[in-house]
């Protein structure tokens, strides 16, 4: 007869239905209790998740966004005074030159130039909604503007009407008109061609192929999932440990330039220099995969959620990928380019735009999370060696 290779729940029920009415009874409280728990510690994960995704968007608020602004104290002062209440941080600078500088060092998200033909830069690719919040503030200085023209037009209609007035009484007198009839200064309708027009410059605008910055924006959730996946994947798949790290290694060479290839050539979401964002975005993933990997080695497969929580759940929601790090409360958007995805997407970014920004922060945070997972592996393998070695002897 041969021989059946019973399943755990397959033992479970077979001796559930030899077990009497009395036993049954007797076991059912246990189990009941742990289907609870079991419950609610599921309910509590996903909790946990929502809260940790939508925290972010639900509490942004912007607050000191760095801004330049070209003018004098009267007028710089006149613009943060029509502003929200503590949302920008004006920068007086001296030149729409000095201005456009600092926005491609990504020094400032955009720039007022209060002179003779007010204007204002914005850069999209910075971040889409910075632009779309100094664009509206733009808008309300060209309503301000057209108002001023309006009463200033209509007080000139007024004092033109009362000089006509005056000059056909002193007609019906008999005296000589005295001055121009038709008023001071240029017609109405000359003044109104005066008005000025708040001018709105893209100083870095974003790609045909990325018009909205949502391809870029949601660039850092598959290099963190990759991350995630392929630290799984060779953590369980490969069982030397010293093995493990030529996998690392491997997976971030081959994955950077998969997803290189695909987020540049094919979907247009990343610009720049084709290695260089092939060798960001391999740094980034191998980041991740090491640390997991590095988990594994030193403590066992369920530090598998060590290297998880921290890249997903602590730092995906703070990375500002989708919005400005000033826009999250507290310092957490600072806090949050020193982790892989926050780390990871402002380099792409500035690899993409910002060429002349600096970018050496986000080499050494990703270099230095890379390192810390390949020494795990390293102590790991030095300790099991050791334990291998005692037990021999």
């Amino acid at each position: 007869m041969p021989t059946q290779i019973l399943s755990r729940e397959d033992k479970a029920d077979r001796s559930a239905v030899s077990e009497t009415p009395e036993q049954a009874a007797q076991a059912a409280p246990p189990q009941f209790g742990r289907a609870i728990l079991v419950a609610v510690f599921a309910a509590a994960v996903v909790s946990l998740v929502l809260l940790a995704f939508s925290w972010p968007t639900v509490t942004a608020d912007p607050k000191d966004l760095p801004i330049a602004a070209v003018g004098d104290e009267q007028q710089i002062d006149q613009i943060a005074e029509n502003a929200p209440d503590g949302m920008l941080d004006l920068k007086r600078v001296d030149s729409r030159a000095e201005a456009v500088q600092l926005i491609e060092e990504r020094e400032v998200y955009g720039a007022f130039v209060l002179e003779d033909e007010p204007e204002i830069l914005i850069a999209k690719a910075a971040s889409p909604a910075v632009a779309q919040q100094l664009s509206g503030i733009g808008t309300q200085m060209q309503h301000s503007i057209d108002q001023q023209a309006i009463s200033g037009l209509q007080e000139g209609t007024k004092k033109m009407q009362e000089q006509m007035q005056k000059a056909l009484e002193a007609a019906a007198s008999g005296q000589p008109p005295q001055g121009n009839p038709a008023g001071e200064g240029a017609d109405p309708a000359a003044s109104a061609m005066e008005v000025p027009q708040v001018k709105i410059t893209d100083v870095v605008p974003l790609s045909d192929d990325d018009p909205s910055g949502a391809g870029l924006a949601i660039a850092g959730l598959p290099l963190t999932l990759g991350g995630i996946v392929g630290g799984v994947l060779t953590s369980m798949g490969i069982r030397s440990r010293r093995m493990r790290l030529v996998g690392t290694i491997v997976y971030g060479v081959v994955g950077g330039l998969a997803l290189a290839l695909i987020m540049q050539t094919w979907f247009g979401i990343l610009q720049g220099n084709f290695g260089l964002n092939a060798v960001a975005i391999g740094l980034s993933i191998a980041a991740t995969v090491g640390l997991i990997n590095g988990f594994v080695s030193l403590i066992g497969p369920a530090s598998i959620a060590i290297g998880a929580v921290l890249t997903m759940l602590i730092g995906n929601p703070i990375a500002s990928l989708n919005q400005p790090k000033e826009f999250l409360a507290g310092n957490w958007g600072d806090i949050g380019q020193f982790f892989v995805p926050g780390a990871a997407g402002t380099l792409l970014r500035d690899l993409s735009y910002f060429p002349d920004a600096p970018m050496a922060l986000q080499w050494w945070v990703l270099s230095a999370w890379l390192a810390v997972g390949i020494a795990l592996i390293l102590v790991g393998h030095v300790i099991a060696h050791r334990k291998a070695h005692s037990a021999a002897h």
